[in-house]
């Protein structure tokens, strides 16, 4: 099972995978981030959480890679991934390394508590820039 979410407000695409995972779902949750993305301006962030993953299909990896694809196309501008097992992010590092580019933040974790913690971490760091860009503007 797929879930995709985006939060407008928060600027996050959020990919859950759970269970056994088939080729066919990871086709259909590859359509559903097209989707999603479809009207969203560049520079999101996504949150990829396979906390709840058993398994992947290796027939499933083009359409992995499409989903990386997709996200490096609207110029995402962080990806952070909860894998708990560390051997199950060998196969993810692998496709990344071709997919994104190279300063691409990209940050594993093993629990949603270190993701929240990055996310909040890259929001703080944000709302510092913020201030900086406006400076200078007649209004």
């Amino acid at each position: 099972m797929f879930s995709v979410e985006i939060d407008r407000s928060k600027r996050l695409l959020v990919i859950t995978a759970a269970g056994h995972i088939s080729r066919e779902e990871v086709k259909e949750a590859a359509e559903q981030v097209r989707e999603k993305l479809r009207e969203v301006a560049p520079g999101l962030r996504a949150l990829i959480d396979f906390r709840w993953l058993d398994s992947i299909r290796p027939s499933a990896a083009p359409h992995i890679a499409e989903v990386m694809e997709l996200l490096a196309e609207k110029q995402v501008a962080s990806v952070v991934r909860i894998i708990p097992n560390a051997g199950k992010d060998i196969a993810m590092n692998i496709l990344s390394r071709f997919r994104y580019s190279d300063d691409l933040p990209i940050t594993t974790v093993s629990t949603l508590v270190e993701a929240l913690d990055r996310l909040l971490d890259q929001n703080t760091e944000c709302e510092r820039k913020e201030p900086a860009q406006t400076v200078g503007r007649s209004h």
